[in-house]
C-alpha cells in the first residue's frame, strides 16, 4: 500500500497533474505504517529531522521489537527506545548492530549516524536521585546531534556548587534542568544565564512533593523569565526541545 501511493504520486507530478511542491508536502505526511497495533510514522524524520522515537512502557517485547524492524527498514538516522528495560534490550539488540543500551537513561539507542555533534546544551540535576532523568535529556539531546555539558549534584541545598561551576555553561544555548523536591533549580539558573531553560520536574522526594507535582507546580510558577516547563520526567521531551533550541541557533550563526 505504501510503495503503490508513492508510486501514484509521481506518476501525477510526471503527468503534470500534481506539481513537486504539492508532492512534496504530501510525501512528508503520507507515508506510515499499519501493523495493527502500531501505526509507525516512516516521515518524522523527513518533518521533524529525527525518527519517530518508541515509548517502551505498556508495550510488549514483541511489539517493540515489530516496530523497531520497521524504523529500521524505512529510516537511515538513529532510532530511540525509551524507557527501556535491560532485558528489552537483550531481545533487540540482534536487530542491528550498532544498539546500544545506556542503563542510567533507560534508553535503547540505535547509532546508526555518528557525525559531528553541533552547538552545547546543558544537562543540569539538582541532586543524584534526579540523574537518571537528566541523563534521559541528555542522552536524547546528544542522539539528535546535539554537544551536552553535564552538570550534576549542583541543586539549591548547596547553591555553592552551581555557582562555582558556572563557567561550563558557557557557550550553551539552552539549558535543562531537572529536579525533584521544591523544584527550585530552574528558577536559579534562568537567573543566571541569558539562554532559554528547560524546567525538568521529576519524581523524587518526600512525600508532599505529591510525585513531582510540586516541583511541577514551583516550576510553573516560576518568578524568574524564559523558564519552559516539560511533563514531571518527562526527559525525552526536554532533551528534545533543547536541541530543537540548539539547532536553531546553528541556523542563525
Amino acid at each position: 500500500m505504501l510503495e503503490s501511493d508513492i508510486r501514484a504520486l509521481l506518476e501525477k507530478v510526471k503527468s503534470g497533474e500534481t506539481g513537486i511542491a504539492e508532492a512534496a508536502e504530501k510525501l512528508k505526511t503520507m507515508p506510515f505504517e499499519d501493523l495493527g497495533f502500531a501505526m509507525v510514522d516512516n516521515h518524522r524524520a523527513l518533518r521533524k529531522g529525527f525518527a519517530e522515537a518508541v515509548f517502551c512502557e505498556g508495550k510488549t517485547d514483541a511489539q517493540v521489537a515489530a516496530i523497531v524492524k520497521c524504523l529500521l527498514k524505512s529510516q537511515s538516522g538513529n532510532i530511540l527506545l525509551t524507557r527501556a528495560r535491560r532485558s528489552l534490550y537483550e531481545k533487540v539488540k540482534h536487530l542491528d548492530a550498532s544498539a546500544v543500551y545506556h542503563k542510567e537513561a533507560r534508553i535503547i539507542e540505535f547509532q546508526r549516524v555518528k557525525e559531528r555533534k553541533k552547538g552545547k546544551v546543558a544537562v543540569i540535576s539538582a541532586g543524584t536521585a534526579d540523574i537518571p532523568v537528566a541523563e534521559e535529556a541528555a542522552v536524547t539531546a546528544e542522539s539528535m546531534g546535539s554537544c551536552v555539558e553535564r552538570l550534576y549534584d549542583v541543586g539549591v541545598a548547596g547553591i555553592h556548587r552551581l555557582l562555582m561551576s558556572m563557567d561550563r555553561l558557557k557557550g550553551a544555548r539552552a539549558v535543562v534542568a531537572a529536579a525533584g523536591m521544591e523544584g527550585a533549580l530552574p528558577s536559579v539558573i534562568a537567573g543566571l544565564v541569558d539562554v532559554p531553560v528547560i524546567a525538568l520536574p521529576t519524581s523524587v522526594g518526600y512525600g508532599a512533593s505529591l510525585g513531582g507535582l510540586a516541583a511541577l507546580l514551583a516550576m510553573l510558577n516560576s518568578c524568574a523569565n524564559g523558564v519552559a516547563v516539560v511533563n514531571i520526567d518527562n526527559g525525552f521531551g526536554a532533551g528534545c526541545l533543547a536541541h530543537m533550541i540548539n539547532l536553531s541557533g546553528e541556523a542563525g550563526e
